[in-house]
């Protein structure tokens, strides 16, 4: 009886032991950048399939484009797609991630469920090298990556996963106006769970890494952003200035750099392409706003029957000649 009851609790304790050596495992996998790819970070209690997710997200994606004003230059877009693309390649997403550009100058960029997500202006003009831009939006992939919209709908914690796209500076979000952009999409109302945050800045960290980022910018930009809010409020979007980085995420992800990612003897820290689309993006809002001070200004208009200045004639304006600037001469009725 004793020997029985001893190879039971051998055998309970092995199984336990085994028990414990896959969740050390997969708890490791999921801190090994060399196992990017190959292991499933968006896995979880979810009952929204992918099909279903992609497709929710693409209309509220759709909401957005309607109402936002969206940058169309094609160089622009086209970099920050770029960008953004390769940080999916080197990423654990399993669906194709849409990335497009708010014409907004807030500091802001968020995930959509299903792969969308969008990148403000301001974000652009705020970082000072492409791998601070990186670092934001691998962050974003991260939340894409790992599902989280449609994982934190499934418990239960709100009625309509809908509503709840995901912020780089955290917060989950309901529906309202947002000012700045004056664009109806989600506004806080429950704040994000900090376990996918973390998860989030993890991941991000390993994706840029991968990229062959540097993942201290990640950093960088989170304290440059503390410390624009502190000295000029208003500088992060309205949506989320309640939830800013904290000194934990900093420090956490600080822990992350130390013991995760292995010293390389290079990294890419900027190009000068990002500071020719900087450069460009700026330009664009120059121009605008000196276009919107034209508007105010004081304009002449000359009377109906003006001698001087073009003519119309059909949809074509051509200058008057000598011959119509003469006077015409008519005499009085004797």
């Amino acid at each position: 009886m004793k020997r029985i009851i001893s190879c039971v609790v051998l055998t309970s304790m092995l199984s336990t032991s085994l028990v414990f050596g896959d969740d050390a495992s997969k708890k490791n996998k999921k801190k090994d950048p060399e196992a990017i790819g190959d292991r499933d970070v968006g896995k979880g209690v979810n009952f929204y399939s992918i099909e279903k997710e992609i497709g929710v997200g693409k209309g509220l994606a759709q909401d957005i484009e309607r109402q936002a004003k969206m940058i169309d230059d094609p160089v622009i877009g086209e970099y920050v797609n770029r960008v953004g693309q390769n940080l999916v390649r080197n990423s654990d997403t399993k669906m194709p991630v849409t990335i497009k550009v708010i014409d907004s100058e807030e500091v802001n960029a968020f995930a959509l469920p299903g792969g969308f997500f969008f990148v403000n202006s301001g974000l652009l003009m705020k970082a000072e090298s492409e791998a601070e831009l990186a670092g934001v939006m691998s962050h974003e992939i991260a939340h894409i990556a790992a599902r989280h919209g449609t994982r934190q709908a499934t418990k239960g914690q709100i009625a309509n996963y809908a509503s709840i796209p995901l912020i780089f500076m955290g917060g989950w979000i309901g529906y309202g106006i947002r000012q700045g952009a004056s664009i109806l999409i989600p506004v806080g109302f429950l704040q994000f769970s900090k376990a996918f945050e973390s998860e989030a800045d993890m991941l991000g960290l390993q994706y840029m890494y991968k990229a062959g980022y540097d993942p201290t910018a990640f950093v960088d930009f989170f304290e440059k952003i503390q410390s624009l809010e502190k000295k000029k409020p208003g500088t992060m979007a309205k949506i989320f200035s309640s939830h800013p980085p904290t000194e934990d995420r900093i420090k956490n992800s600080q822990k992350n750099i130390q013991e995760i990612l292995e010293a390389k003897p290079e990294y890419v820290v900027t190009t000068s392409e990002f500071n020719d689309v900087k450069n460009r993006l700026l330009s664009l809002h120059n121009r605008r706003k000196g276009d919107d001070k034209d508007l105010n200004r004081p304009r002449l208009r000359r009377a109906p029957g003006s001698t001087t200045g073009p003519i119309e004639d059909g949809d074509e304006k051509k200058p008057r000649s000598d011959e119509d600037e003469r006077p015409t001469l008519k005499r009085r009725p004797e």
